[in-house]
């Protein structure tokens, strides 16, 4: 596992999430309501940067790896799931909601992975689409998991449309990925 600083931002990243997930179930008076929901809000929109920084700096610095590689997508959909988790028990997100996400995600990286040892992967890169549907996602959380009015924007109804805007994107990301798979396959 080579120690670098993209890989460190993709572990501080993992180390966010019990830290964004944990303020909510702290025991009653170590923080107040608002005070839990703007630190999650803030631990999971500093992790959600580090995703987009990690990658760049990999890139930038040479410092690409099959390990960063790796751990760059377990790191993003540890965090996402955990955020969409919470929200559903804040009754903030609909449980369809994490279904749908949680669900693409989990085939999404089997399909890789099977496409991978078919020696396709690249069948199956990351398309706009899904690269649409992340910065959406991304965006929809942090609004839902701060919840309250800001600055007049009505953070948690916006999180909302954006959250289900989300889900729509990855369906059609899903059945894009599917669809190119499928297509590569029949090519052997």
């Amino acid at each position: 596992m080579p120690l670098n600083l993209p890989n460190l931002l993709t572990w501080l990243r993992i180390l966010f999430i019990p830290l964004m997930a944990g303020v909510f179930y702290l025991p009653d008076g170590w923080v107040t309501p608002p005070q839990a929901n703007l630190l999650a809000a803030l631990f999971f929109g500093v992790a959600a940067l580090t995703d987009w920084l990690d990658g760049y700096l990999a890139r930038a610095l040479g410092q690409t790896s099959a390990f960063g590689a790796f751990l760059d997508p377990v790191a993003d959909k540890l965090m996402v799931a955990a955020a969409l988790i919470v929200l559903i028990d804040l009754d903030r997100v609909a449980p369809l909601i994490g279904l749908i996400i949680i669900g693409r995600e989990i085939t999404i990286s089997a399909l890789r992975e099977w496409m991978a040892k078919a020696g396709k992967s690249a069948s199956v890169a990351v398309s706009f689409v899904g690269k649409l549907k992340t910065a959406g996602q991304m965006v929809a959380i942090v609004l839902l998991l701060y919840f309250a009015p800001l600055a007049g924007l009505p953070t948690a109804r916006i999180g909302t449309l954006l959250i289900w805007l989300a889900a729509v994107l990855t369906l059609i990301s899903m059945a894009y990925y599917l669809m190119m798979a499928a297509r590569a396959l029949q090519k052997t």
